[in-house]
């Protein structure tokens, strides 16, 4: 009887391993790994995802002098843009962002935010006002021309005659004048508190759009969840204020003596000096700017610079508390964090600790990624959720605590995506907030030991996301994309995309490589979203064009699942399958009779073959418990199906 059982129960494990064979026969799934975009290189991109050996940008470099009046909350003054033509085609003419046009009633921003508003429903009262328009090329016998034509929120500047590709160079001048919007889109405007009005300066002056080797003249309108595609250059621009304002702006302050007195030149030196935080203007002095400032009426002009950049932005009021201490870069350089808050703000809390969360921003960065360039960076608190530019943030007032320093590290990030690695806001929100929204989940885990930590790892938090029949691709343009979804598909999605190639695809030593890689060949240039997938592969050494496709140009999602375990001869079989539509390799947990686990990782080319595949694991200890995913890195929508059996996890 015990012989005559034993050959039934082989028979039957026999006819169930044959079954298993035909089950891994089906239709391929190759469409999943092949190309999904036309990714060869060229002369000026070349297929390892670096600049080819002729790729070129043009440069735009800015001098500029302004005068705010709070009488009438203004700005108004002059610009003159040098512009060098390093394109091998010549050009008739240029194209400038005007964005104070979208606060205008007729504006195409304003015509298209619905009638409940958003977070970009802004003043539209505003506009510029442009006079003296000249434009000049570099070169003997050239003859000025005033020609030029405003739409919405562009400008064309007609030249005289073309201006010559590869090294051509114009000169671009005019007057401009707008009034300072209260609601400036959650981007600038300003501000009333106790003791002033806070200026929060941005998008203030006409900018040179970016002409490139992909698509020519980027001229898409400013309507509002679309940020900023610019060229780099230097900025030279002086802002003239009341003597009783602090200025504090994107660049290195060229005329401290001329604005501060020796008393806050004194403490700027001990704060360059200083790793924890110096007050340069204290609460009880903000009222009193006899004793921080060397005028007493009229107004007073603040210089500053910055090299190498694509903007500048600034801040200006009667009302700052104004500290500052030292940021430690590596090789030895330094920088200074600063931060500015009006009374409102002030505490331990609050804003009393927001340089000492900009100084370990920047240093993590630095210290990880690459070294911070400018030679500050300030914080500063307006009526702004938070908003970056180079060297400078704005951030709510409101803000404490955990919230003070997620937004404060958010937007410093930004200084590293994308305003070194130049990418195009205003089309791949995803190349710059949600490469951000990564590098602020390794930053936040560091800061104090992980005083406030990071949940972007808890991935699964967001399945009600990932299954809703509303979502959209992380390739939707941020204008076009419904802005219920935009949090993630600009922050959250792509962020996961990075995590889950560092902690699960790659690892973290070839992510690293390969990341570093794109940051370093990038820096200062204008990278598109097939310039970073070509460089990832080629430097990390694999293909993932699976992964590109699916997770950053569809909306399927991740569904691994265990059928079963089941006995093959002297070893186990674990029958899996994937449900979902985004392929992925599969990390096993296992755990076995006596007590031991072990894990397995299988790679994501099992399913080119199809949707089913059966793993015999080679062991001579007995399974009793089986996991996809132990560490849960993959946002997997159906956790019921991750593990065998499931009475064992409970």
């Amino acid at each position: 009887m015990i012989h005559i059982r034993r050959v039934a129960l082989l028979t039957l494990a026999l006819l169930f391993s044959t079954n298993w064979l035909l089950a891994q026969v089906t239709e391929n799934n190759q469409d999943d790994f092949n190309d999904f975009t036309y990714r060869q290189g060229n002369v000026y991109r070349a297929a390892s995802g670096t600049p080819g050996p002729e790729y070129w940008q043009n440069e735009a470099d800015y001098q500029i002098e302004v005068t705010l009046n709070e009488n009438d909350h203004t700005i108004a003054g002059n610009i003159e843009i040098t512009y060098t033509n390093n394109s091998p085609e010549s050009l008739p003419f240029i194209w400038l962002h005007l964005e104070q046009n979208r606060f205008k009633s007729d504006s195409r921003g304003t015509l298209t935010t619905p009638i409940q508003g958003n977070r970009y429903s802004g003043d539209i009262d505003g506009g510029y006002a442009i006079s003296q328009v000249s434009s000049l090329l570099d070169k003997r016998g050239s003859k000025p021309s005033t020609r030029y034509l405003i739409t919405d929120t562009r400008m064309q500047v007609f030249f005289d005659e073309p201006l010559p590709a590869k090294g051509g160079v114009a000169k671009i001048s005019m007057n401009f004048e707008f009034k300072i919007p209260e609601k400036g889109m959650d981007r600038m405007g300003r501000l009333q508190v106790q003791d002033g009005t806070i200026y929060a300066l941005a998008q203030w002056y006409p900018r040179v759009a970016v002409f490139d080797d992909v698509v020519g003249w980027n001229i898409e309108p400013y309507l509002g969840a679309g940020e900023f595609y610019l060229e780099y250059g230097d900025f030279d621009y002086k802002v003239t204020v009341p003597y009783d304002h602090i200025v504090v702006g994107s660049g290195a302050l060229q005329n401290p003596k001329n604005v501060l007195n020796e008393e806050l030149l004194d403490r700027m030196e001990r704060a360059s000096q200083s790793d924890s935080t110096v007050y340069l203007v204290r609460p009880d002095e903000i009222t009193q700017p006899e004793l921080t400032r060397p005028r007493q009426e009229g107004n007073i002009t603040w210089h500053f610079k910055i090299e190498n950049a694509r903007d500048v932005a600034f801040a200006s009021s009667s009302a700052f508390i104004w500290d500052a201490a030292r940021i430690q870069l590596p090789e030895g350089r330094t920088a200074m964090a600063q931060s500015v808050y009006p009374r409102e703000s002030d505490g331990t809390e609050a804003w009393g600790r927001s340089t000492e969360y900009s100084k370990a921003s920047i240093e993590h960065y630095s210290s990880k990624w690459y070294v911070y360039p400018y030679p500050v960076a300030v914080n500063v608190a307006a009526d702004i959720n938070g908003m970056e530019y180079p060297g400078l943030n704005f951030c709510s007032y409101n803000s404490k605590g955990s919230s003070l320093w997620g937004v404060t590290d958010h937007e410093f990030g930004h200084n590293w995506f994308p305003m070194i690695v130049g990418t195009n806001e205003r089309r791949y929100a995803w190349m710059d907030e949600g490469f951000n929204t990564f590098i602020n989940h390794y930053s936040s885990e560091a800061f104090n030991e992980g005083e406030y930590g990071s949940n972007l790892d808890q991935t699964r938090r967001y399945v009600n996301w990932l299954t809703n029949p509303d979502r959209e691709g992380i390739d939707t343009y941020p204008d076009v994309a419904n802005t219920s979804n935009l949090g993630m598909i600009a922050y959250m999605k792509p962020a996961m995309g990075l995590l889950m190639l560092r902690e699960y695809i790659l690892g973290a030593e070839r992510f690293d490589n390969a990341f570093k890689a794109y940051i370093n060949s990038w820096a200062y240039k204008h990278p598109q979203p097939n310039d970073f997938f070509n460089i990832m592969e080629n430097v990390a050494g694999e293909n993932l064009s699976w992964f590109w496709k699916s997770w950053f140009y569809g909306t399927d999602n991740i569904d691994l699942a265990i059928e079963n375990v089941v006995p093959y001869g002297d070893d186990q079989v674990i029958i899996l399958s994937n449900k979902g539509g985004v392929p992925m390799p599969v990390k096993l947990g296992l755990i076995y009779e006596d007590g031991s686990r072990e894990t397995v990782m299988l790679p994501v080319e099992i399913w080119q073959r199809g949707d089913r595949w059966n793993y015999q694991h080679r062991s001579d200890k007995v399974l009793t418990g089986v996991e996809i995913d132990p560490e849960k890195i993959l946002p997997d929508i159906n956790i019921a199906n991750d593990k065998w059996p499931n009475k064992i996890y409970e």
